[in-house]
């Protein structure tokens, strides 16, 4: 395979961070670039962030922050109870970030989102699957939303595919410092809380070199690390049914 695959996790509204990754991993014009969703929301550039991805053509997953916008606001009408739900989530930043107008064909972008990208050899989505339903029978509030039922599974969904996820932030799960990885069986994470003040490091993954870019928020710095460097890899069977601190 003569091209990268990078696989970028939630950036959360990041713009300027996200350019600095997109700096360190220098892509050609061969190269593939893969968003897990949760472009939005939290950060105070979420409308950049979406322009540069419509603009670029970059391929991008339907996360839980994309589908709470388009249930407040993306339905024809105000749906007043998701509203304050998404709101409260981060989306008042969303808002100002596009000065409390969002563009028609943004909303239309996002409502073509996929739930999950199947690229061979890596399977794409923004949170996991339900271990206990066949592919047919998973929902969009499945793929964007769970966690301990996916991360608890002691089987890989798939015997050939590597799933690959954002959206629970890594250093929820017990002993998982900011900024490492963690895998599990048959899955990686690689959400590592770009906005959050514990961590602030955005993640890239080139799945190609099994190489792993990432840039912290708050003073830009960069390191480019080997994935086993950086991956945790954790027992299923010791995971908590409630982890003690979440973030979505």
């Amino acid at each position: 395979m003569s091209h990268r695959r990078i696989i970028i996790g939630d950036v959360h509204g990041h713009y300027n961070t996200l350019l600095t990754l997109l700096d360190a991993i220098a892509p050609n014009s061969e190269d593939k670039i893969y968003f897990l969703g949760d472009l939005i929301d939290r950060g105070p550039e979420s409308a950049q962030v979406v322009d540069f991805v419509i603009k670029n053509g970059y391929p991008c997953l339907l996360g839980n922050h994309e589908q709470m916008l388009l249930q407040s606001v993306g339905l024809g009408e105000l749906n007043s109870h998701q509203l304050q739900s998404w709101l409260y989530s981060g989306g008042y930043s969303t808002l100002m970030s596009y000065d409390h107008q969002i563009p028609t064909e943004h909303i239309q972008w996002m409502k073509t989102l996929p739930s999950y990208l199947d690229l061979g050899d890596v399977w794409l989505v923004h949170a996991g699957v339900n271990p206990n339903l066949s592919l047919a029978e998973q929902t969009p509030q499945q793929m964007c939303w769970i966690r301990d039922e996916f991360h608890r599974t002691p089987q890989p969904y798939f015997p050939d595919k590597l799933i690959i996820t954002g959206h629970t932030i890594t250093f929820t799960f017990p002993g998982i410092a900011p900024g490492k990885l963690v895998s599990g069986a048959g899955w990686i994470d690689i959400d590592t809380g770009a906005y959050h003040p514990r961590s602030g490091w955005l993640t890239a993954l080139d799945v190609t070199h099994q190489t792993v870019y990432q840039t912290h928020r708050q003073n830009q710095t960069t390191r480019t690390l080997p994935l086993e460097e950086v991956v945790v890899s954790i027992d299923p069977s010791k995971l908590l049914a409630k982890r003690s601190q979440k973030a979505c």
